[in-house]
């Protein structure tokens, strides 16, 4: 497989990831304010305030998360799998002597025939390690030096 097309194969998978995440968040605040509206339905008292009050807590986080996948989305529409390099970047492909890696999103290892890759977000430890690194650069991850052998 050539380099764009593993990248275009990783980039479906991120993708295919936040629009499974994005479809569960907005299924739970559905469940969510049906279940408001049942407690509305229901009598009055200490315990029905303190279901509403749960469940008004769990909509703002479960609306929290969907801001967040929102917020990753454009995120994904900057990677250009034909873009090139030479030094890591978003949308990179950056093979070391230990692993690979495809700096998209934190969603962790991808199996592509029979190479795993690693997906990692530009803004986590080792994509801030990775970042404007070239083929040769060397990096140091918990006390392990890795490599650089290429950049695509």
């Amino acid at each position: 497989m050539t380099a764009v097309e593993i990248k275009t194969e990783l980039l479906q998978h991120c993708q295919k990831q936040v629009d499974a995440r994005y479809s569960k968040i907005k299924q739970a605040i559905t469940d969510i304010e049906e279940s408001l509206l049942e407690e509305s339905k229901s009598s009055s008292g200490d315990k029905h305030e303190t279901g509403r009050a749960m469940l008004q807590i769990d909509r703002e986080n479960a609306g929290k998360q969907l801001q967040e996948i929102e917020k990753i989305v454009p995120l994904l529409k900057k990677i250009d799998v034909n873009a090139t390099s030479d030094y890591a970047r978003l949308g990179s492909l950056v093979y070391t002597d230990k692993f690979t890696y495809f700096i998209s999103l934190s969603i962790g290892s991808v199996l592509i025939g029979k190479t795993n890759y690693l997906c990692i977000a530009l803004n986590s430890p080792v994509g801030i390690l990775l970042s404007g690194k070239k083929k040769e650069d060397e990096f140091n991850l918990n006390g392990n030096i890795y490599k650089i052998t290429s950049v695509k």
